[in-house]
């Protein structure tokens, strides 16, 4: 008889993710069972795996890991959706803290499945750099929000180069041996930004990416071109909320909210 294991399929902003109940470690193989089952036309299809494990720290880990088979330190809407998981499949208070590979979360679940986590003390390592790519020079920001984002400001965020610029980009040798994720960012007015994302594990855009938002709203606040709470249009069509507090020019905390979604629950046979 073939193995099977249980799993919930959920979203948040477009990232879509197969979420797993793994305390008892039913998932032998992580990166065999990720590559598996998120292929699009022989698996489930998704942008990534969430495995929840018992934690002595917390109230849970959260592993997560990228379609490719990569494990990712932090993925905002993935944290959304494992907060959401917890509290309405495994019955979790509404306000909870758990592990990731970029340290301790705080997660709280609201009305209609909205999700706000407080992530990690943002990181800025280049706040106005510039890289050639492709024999023209790009300004960037470079910081991490759990994992590594550069941050790009553009006019016309229909125009950008998002696959092949990012790529290049993700690939650079400045960025090496990790590579980065690559947002291309919009200001829409004082309290609004569009973001889209070359995601790194992915290695495509995606509609949605919770840490590349927060990193395009950081930066967007501490050029002084938008003010916090930050309304963050995503690709997908969603939009997410990030805000944070700062103490003089430093931000000491961030936050990210928006809704997260269950789509099924189903077996997937080994």
């Amino acid at each position: 008889m073939r193995h099977s294991i249980s799993f919930y399929k959920m979203v948040a902003s477009g990232n879509d993710f197969v979420v797993v109940d793994n305390r008892r470690g039913i998932v032998k193989d992580a990166v065999a069972f990720t590559r598996k089952v998120c292929q699009p036309h022989q698996g489930v299809g998704a942008d990534g795996v969430l495995l929840f494990e018992s934690s002595k720290k917390a109230n849970f880990r959260m592993r997560i890991l990228n379609l490719d088979g990569s494990e990712a330190a932090a993925c905002g809407n993935g944290f959304r959706c494992i907060a959401l998981y917890a509290h309405d499949v495994l019955k979790y208070s509404s306000r909870m803290n758990f592990e990731s590979g970029s340290g301790l979360i705080e997660a709280q679940v609201g009305q209609k499945n909205s999700v706000k986590v407080q992530l990690v003390k943002p990181r800025v390592f280049e706040l106005d750099a510039v890289i050639e790519i492709r024999k023209h020079k790009l300004h960037y920001m470079f910081l991490d929000t759990g994992v590594p984002h550069v941050v790009i400001f553009v006019k016309d965020l229909e125009k950008a180069e998002v696959f092949e610029a990012g790529r290049a980009i993700r690939n650079h040798s400045h960025f090496q041996p990790f590579g980065t994720n690559v947002n291309f960012v919009e200001v829409r007015g004082k309290k609004e930004i569009a973001v889209r994302t070359y995601e790194r594990g992915v290695e495509n855009e995606t509609l949605a990416c919770g840490t590349g938002s927060t990193a395009a709203a950081v930066v967007s606040v501490l050029k002084g071109s938008v003010e916090a709470p930050v309304k963050v249009l995503t690709r997908g069509g969603e939009s997410l909320q990030i805000d944070m507090q700062m103490t003089g020019a430093e931000i000491t905390k961030v936050f990210l909210e928006g809704q997260a979604q269950f789509v099924y629950k189903g077996e997937y046979l080994q």
